[in-house]
């Protein structure tokens, strides 16, 4: 089989892991902006209540959700009060901690650079924007209106500073605060009263969900200058916007609609261009886990800060595959016609009467092993190539798909035909509301300006009415579903071909 996998499947990493604490950080990252991270930590503990500090979270850890035990299970921890800080020590925050206050700056002579002078200046406002906890927390729209001061046109993380009786839209040098206030952190940290039920050393095991992590999936499929036998490769593109570095860490990476109450948080992602075609190790495997699917990094990664890391999880070659060409020609208006029910179709009389005339084109291949394929495939953009005479590779068209599992087609559509064009209009239309029938006529006309035929798949939706039937008709057709039939014809090469159908519509 020609299919290398390249994420190997492991033991779940949820908030209560296996037994024994892991050697490094664990990360299961869900493509749904969010992930669960697992660590151990060092306590030395005193029987009754401790203090401590952990300043290893992310910022974006939410604070409910921290579980924190002995995976052993011979120490008993008792978390009595949690405190929870996300705003580090900055220029910002100190700025925004000494508004209203006058300190000095420090600038540099015109003159002579290297000369330094000092300035007194009081800060009338900070210009300090807030960090994006507040987009977690409470949403995007809640954090907006709390941040509309930072917005440009209302001169937002712009500091107001006084020099002199005069206000100055910068700041004037390098501020020279006078100390740090005394509750002020370096980073995000987690404040514990723990109460232990006798002391000693104890590797707890810390769990908890963040946001500001994601991953998705993307394919590039590349085919040959003629033929449709296709070259897969698909990649994982791991985002961490955490404000943490995890180094070395086991990183599993759930796919699936997990149920995750959220706000609308916008994530940033970026994609990757076509991997090399050289074979290579397995670095990730896939395995079924409830109902989702786990795919597990074979060797531990650090992924840093505000980091993007791809890694190829698919190669398959000689995917054969079919281009298939669609034509729907009803021209709907979604706006116009949102929320009608049947009898309001019906009553339209010039619903469904505007023609498209695209034509589309689209790629379907099986999800299946003897297809070279045959592992479940997350959802993601599947981007097309074809080489042309000149080895040179083209982009085709992209589209997403959905998670699919094994043995399963995958049909994308990549673009409109340039070559095939159709025209559908209806010839007919009786009514009679007092007996409660239609009779409705189309007639489909579909030009190939190819040099070779073209099979073409002609979908018509019966939208009046639940009860139809087929009255007259050019060509024979499959019923899709209870309210789609397709003809299925081929139009030799510069040439023209028409289909019509009467429907008759009763209630």
């Amino acid at each position: 089989m020609s299919m290398k996998t390249i994420i190997t499947v492991g033991v779940a990493a949820l908030l209560f892991a296996a037994e024994g604490a892991p050697a490094g950080p664990a990360l299961t990252i869900y493509n749904q902006n969010f992930a669960v991270v697992r660590d151990s930590i060092h306590l030395d503990l005193k029987p009754g209540i401790n203090d401590i500090s952990y300043t290893e979270a992310t910022m974006h850890l939410e604070p409910d959700s921290v579980v924190l035990r002995d995976p052993t299970g011979r120490a008993d921890l008792q978390i009595l009060e949690q405190n929870f800080r996300a705003d580090p020590i900055s220029q910002g925050l100190l700025l925004n901690y000494y508004e209203g206050k006058t300190i000095d700056f420090e600038i540099s002579s015109p003159e002579n650079p290297a000369k330094k002078q000092i300035v007194r200046g009081k800060i009338i406002r900070s210009g300090y924007v807030p960090h994006q906890q507040a987009y977690q927390q409470y949403g995007w729209q809640y954090a907006e209106s709390q941040m509309a001061y930072a917005s440009p046109e209302n001169g937002g993380g712009q500091p107001i500073i006084e020099v002199d009786g005069k206000l100055m839209f910068r700041l004037p040098g390098e501020p020279l605060f006078p100390a740090l206030p005394n509750d002020s952190i370096l980073k995000p940290t987690l404040n514990w009263q723990l109460n232990a039920a006798q002391g000693g050393p104890v590797e707890a095991e810390l769990s908890y969900v963040t946001g500001g992590m994601s991953w998705h999936a993307d394919y590039n499929v590349v085919s040959p200058e003629t033929g449709d036998t296709l070259d897969l490769v698909g990649w994982v593109t791991m985002d961490n916007q955490s404000g943490k570095t995890f180094r070395e860490a086991k990183i599993k990476l759930m796919a699936g609609d997990v149920n995750k109450m959220q706000p609308n948080i916008r994530a940033f992602s970026r994609m990757e261009a076509l991997g090399g075609a050289a074979a290579s190790p397995s670095t990730v495997s896939e395995k079924a886990f409830d109902e989702y699917h786990l795919y597990t990094l074979e060797r531990p990664a650090t992924l840093l800060d505000r980091e993007t890391k791809q890694v190829e999880f698919v190669r398959a070659t000689s995917v054969k595959s079919r281009v298939l060409y669609v034509y729907d020609g009803a021209q709907i208006d979604n706006n116009q016609y949102n929320g009608w029910s049947v009898e309001n179709i019906r009553n339209d009389s010039n619903y469904g009467t505007r023609s498209n005339h695209k034509i589309w084109v689209m790629r379907e291949f099986s999800n299946a092993e003897s297809n070279h394929l045959g592992m479940p495939l997350p959802k993601g953009r599947v981007r097309f190539y074809r080489r042309d005479a000149d080895g040179q590779m083209e982009f085709t068209g992209e589209n997403m798909i959905d998670h699919t599992p094994r043995d399963e087609v995958i049909r994308v559509t990549t673009g409109n035909s340039f070559d095939l064009v159709g025209d559908r209009k209806r010839v007919d239309f009786k009514e009679d509301n007092g007996s409660h029938w239609i009779d409705e006529s189309f007639e489909i006309k579909l030009r190939n300006h190819k040099k070779i035929p073209a099979d073409i798949r002609v979908v018509e939706h019966l939208y009046r009415g639940d009860n139809w039937e087929i009255r007259q008709k050019s060509d024979d057709f499959v019923k899709t579903d209870s309210h789609t039939i397709e003809f299925r014809v081929s139009v030799v090469p510069d040439a023209e071909k028409t289909v019509t159908y009467t429907v008759h519509y009763s209630w």
